[in-house]
Parts: C-alpha cells; sequence; structure tokens
C-alpha cells in the first residue's frame, strides 16, 4: 500500500471520521487557517487516483467515501515503519521506546498483559 503525504493523511483522518462527504464537509474539520477549497478538492482526487478515495456523483458535485479503512492503512504503515527503522522486529522498535523512556512503566505493563493474553491465544489456536 502506498503512503500518504501528511496533507493526504489529514483529509484522509477527515474522511474516516465522517464516513463519506463533500469537499465543504471535509474542510469543516480543519483548523484556522483552512486550506482552499480547490486544494483539498486536489487532495482528494489525488487519494482517489491512488485508490484510497472513491465518489457518488451528483450532477456536477461529489460526495467522497474511503475505499482504504483506517486500520488497514494504519496496519500497513506501521509495518513499513517497523521495516524502514527497525529491521522489521517489533521488539526493537519497543525495546528502542523504553530505553528512551518514551515509554511509561504503567504503558509497559499494559503491554506485557496484552503480550501475554495474544501468547496464549495463539497458544490455543496451535
Amino acid at each position: 500500500m502506498r503512503e500518504l503525504t501528511r496533507a493526504e493523511e489529514q483529509v484522509m483522518q477527515v474522511l474516516w471520521k465522517i464516513k463519506k462527504g463533500f469537499v465543504k464537509d471535509i474542510l469543516e474539520y480543519f483548523d484556522e487557517p483552512k486550506p482552499a477549497y480547490n486544494t483539498v478538492s486536489t487532495i482528494v482526487r489525488i487519494l482517489q487516483d491512488k485508490g484510497f478515495v472513491d465518489h457518488k456523483a451528483y450532477g456536477r458535485t461529489h460526495e467522497y467515501y474511503p475505499l482504504v479503512s483506517k486500520d488497514e492503512y494504519s496496519d500497513s504503515h506501521l509495518r513499513n515503519f517497523v521495516d524502514d527503522y527497525f529491521s522489521s522486529s517489533y521488539g526493537k522498535m519497543v525495546s528502542f521506546f523504553a530505553k528512551e523512556n518514551r515509554i511509561s512503566v504503567k504503558e509497559m505493563e499494559e503491554i506485557m498483559k496484552i503480550m501475554e493474553n495474544e501468547m496464549k491465544k495463539q497458544k490455543k489456536e496451535k
């Protein structure tokens, strides 16, 4: 899956939130100073060309909706991030954040509980 630019990701975040909408609807979710209508319209068309968005036409206006879910994109984006920066190792990633004190003790305990539950689940499946 292709990566999104920052601007494209901002538009997708809005579409994931509102499920579908016209360019004017998307613009409502931007903080001031809001981007120009034509800018958002162009970004949406780029997203459509990339296969992230499609539309339903109502005459000359278009209602846009995501084709890629937030979870699908998050999974792909995170996998690429871990591959590129941590040699495809989630353990190295967690270790990095722990060593840099970017994860609190409470968060590490929560991660450990999640991992223990996942290990139990995977063992049952075997």
